[in-house]
């Protein structure tokens, strides 16, 4: 009996570039908000791309990363592609309700208990990154402190509706985690085109 023939490669680029990318502008606009960068605009021009960047682009990213079979991936870009989606619906449905109503303090605790949640979920990942590039690392790490010191932010926000010191600081560690992705971004689009132009990764911490 004739030996199977091996089975075909798969014929998808890899997602992670659009993952990253999608994360990192969505991120970048909400960081720039809550870093007090946009003072003279509405401040909600993250809103519409956490629907259909952050969240639609990466969540598909992330299906694509499982039919790459990479768990880590798809774990990330489709638990993250889901959060901005998740975020869209909460300020578009409860959120602005909330705001409406006056209730600032409710709306920002609200994103206090979301970032909490979310940080417990990238704390694992973030370890799990450390087996991966130094790029994704640190875009995992950053993220760990852009959720954490915005949890705490929202907290002891109140009623606050303007940027306090804190969600500032928070904001700014975000920018950080933006950059961080952008470059993670950058450096597979290098590798997976394999031309002369590459961008170093980093070597993983632990391997």
């Amino acid at each position: 009996m004739a030996d199977e023939a091996p089975a075909p490669a798969s014929a998808v680029a890899d997602p992670a570039p659009l993952g990253l990318a999608a994360f990192a502008l969505t991120t970048f606009l909400l960081s720039a908000k809550n870093a007090n960068w946009m003072s003279h605009s509405s401040g909600l021009t993250f809103l519409g791309y956490a629907l259909a960047y952050g969240g639609l682009a990466q969540l598909l990213a992330g299906m694509w990363e499982f039919r790459n079979k990479n768990v880590f991936g798809a774990t990330a870009f489709a638990t993250y592609g889901a959060f901005w989606i998740g975020l869209y619906y909460y300020v578009k449905d409860v959120g602005g309700g909330l705001l409406a109503k006056g209730d600032v303090a409710a709306f920002n605790h609200d994103l206090g208990w979301i970032l909490l949640a979310f940080a417990v979920f990238n704390t694992y990942m973030l370890l799990m990154s450390s087996q991966l590039s130094l790029a994704v690392f640190m875009v995992f790490l950053t993220l760990e402190a852009t959720e954490i010191v915005g949890a705490i932010a929202n907290f002891d926000a109140g009623s606050h509706a303007t940027p306090t010191g804190a969600v500032k600081v928070a904001g700014y560690i975000g920018l950080v985690t933006a950059l961080s992705a952008w470059y993670a971004s950058a450096a597979s689009v290098s590798a997976g085109m394999g031309l002369k132009i590459r961008l170093p990764a980093g070597k993983p911490l632990v391997g």
